[in-house]
């Protein structure tokens, strides 16, 4: 299960993207409304999309935020890792956050073959999925 807050920075993001089409800046306050955020959690959210350089703001009344990539090049793999950490299902059979279980060997687990082919599934389409293609879903 992903987090509010990963929820709500997919939701800025196709925000933003479907704004760039009209070649403007939204502020924060925008988004919120329209998408159903709360404004103090969508700051520090859109805080982080610009310190992964996803985003970037101005200031001023001709300010706002926009898309620092383009839609296509912004995979929901990454928001994810991003926001949330880990996509495994569990620690031994991440591929970027691997930690193994206290409780069982791995070589002889019974479970984690099930879980990795999970895992790649779930990979797959996550790194196929983008901004820009979640969009082209939405029209």
């Amino acid at each position: 299960m992903i987090s509010k807050k990963c929820k709500y920075a997919i939701k800025a993001l196709l925000y933003l993207a479907e704004q760039q089409e009209n070649d403007r800046s939204v502020f924060s306050s925008e988004i919120a409304e329209k998408e159903g955020i709360p404004k103090k959690f969508l700051e520090a959210i859109l805080r982080d999309l610009r310190n992964f350089q996803w985003v970037q703001s101005r200031r001023g009344a001709q300010g706002g935020y926009r898309l620092l990539k383009k839609p296509e090049e912004i995979p929901l793999v990454e928001i994810m890792r991003q926001m949330d950490g880990p996509i495994a299902l569990l620690p031994c059979i991440s591929l970027n956050y691997y930690h193994s279980c206290e409780e069982c060997e791995e070589d002889q687990c019974t479970i984690k073959p099930a879980f990795e082919a999970i895992r790649d599934q779930t990979l797959a389409i996550l790194e196929k999925t983008t901004i820009a293609s979640m969009r082209r879903d939405l029209l």
